[in-house]
Formats: structure tokens, sequence, C-alpha cells
């Protein structure tokens, strides 16, 4: 059975990919090096976008495992215009995975970036993301996953997804 660890990134400053943690973000990500502290851990695959990397550096330094970044993981564009009310859209998505904005990408086609990733991953290793991918890769394996739990993920936040050749299983752990 190959476990996978989705983490959502710690809190940042910003929603850019050169945005920073916040200092309650730096302290998380030091929470998230202890949580992780007794976890078999083999491979750590990374957003390359700042706050994700930075989420996962305490946990791979006290580890002594390198950080492999993934384009692939990088949060979902819903759009490259502004939407004011993106929040609506959102939850559209949710309902209609192939609903496309201007410069955006599906529900499907981000979750199928993702799912390339959890795929060729090894086994006991941790996924760094942000919430829209997170909860897409989440909805792969329990169809029943949705906005309402989108809007109920915490940054960070950590699920264990259990794959095995017949059936999975998820669980959330923090």
């Amino acid at each position: 059975m190959k476990t996978i660890y989705i983490v959502r990134h710690c809190s940042a400053t910003g929603q850019s990919p050169d945005a920073e943690l916040s200092e309650l973000g730096y302290q998380q990500a030091t929470e998230l090096a202890s949580f992780f502290e007794h976890v078999p851990v083999e491979q750590i695959i990374c957003s390359p976008f700042l706050r994700a990397q930075h989420s996962i550096a305490p946990t791979a330094d006290s580890r002594k495992l390198s950080v492999l970044l993934d384009d692939r993981l990088s949060e979902r564009t819903l759009s490259t215009t502004d939407i004011p009310n993106w929040l609506e859209i959102l939850e559209q998505t949710f309902i209609d995975m192939d609903l496309k904005l201007t410069g955006g990408e599906s529900s499907h086609e981000a979750m199928a970036r993702g799912i390339e990733v959890v795929k060729s991953a090894s086994n006991n290793c941790i996924l760094v993301t942000h919430g829209n991918l997170m909860s897409l890769l989440l909805k792969h394996f329990d169809h029943s996953f949705g906005f309402t739990e989108w809007k109920s993920l915490s940054n960070p936040d950590v699920y264990k997804l259990m794959i095995g050749e017949k059936e999975s299983s998820i669980s959330r752990l923090w």
C-alpha cells in the first residue's frame, strides 16, 4: 500500500508564487517538522511556490531529505482575469469539473496534473501543495470531497492518502 501525505502550505502573506510565509506560518512550519518527526518519509515533492517550499523546509532539514520541486503541484489557476465573484465561480468548478475560465484550467485539468505526481511518487511521500489543488486531489479519491470541504481546510493542513491495488482511503491528520 502506498502512503502519501498531502500538505497544504502554512499561513502566508499573499497568493502570488513568491509570497512568503507570515510570522505565524514560520511557526507552523516548525510544528509540521515536529508532526512528521516519527512518520516514515522517503521523499518530499513540493510546489515551486515559496510559501510551499518554506512550509516544508524544516521537515526536510530535520529528516535530511532534499525537496523535489514540481510545477504540477502549483496552485490551480482559476483565471488570468480579475473575477469579483471568484468564490461563487470556484464553487461551480466543484460541480462542473470542466468549467474553464479565461487563461485558467478546469478542475479536471488541475486534478489530472496533480494525480500524475501522486502516481509517480514513492511510498511514504509528502506532497506539498495549495488548497484548491489539494481539494481536487482528495476529490479524485473521495468524490464527496467538494467546495464545503475546501472551505474547511486550514493552513497548514495534512491528509493521509492510502492507495491500494483496489481501494484507497483518506484521513485528515491536522
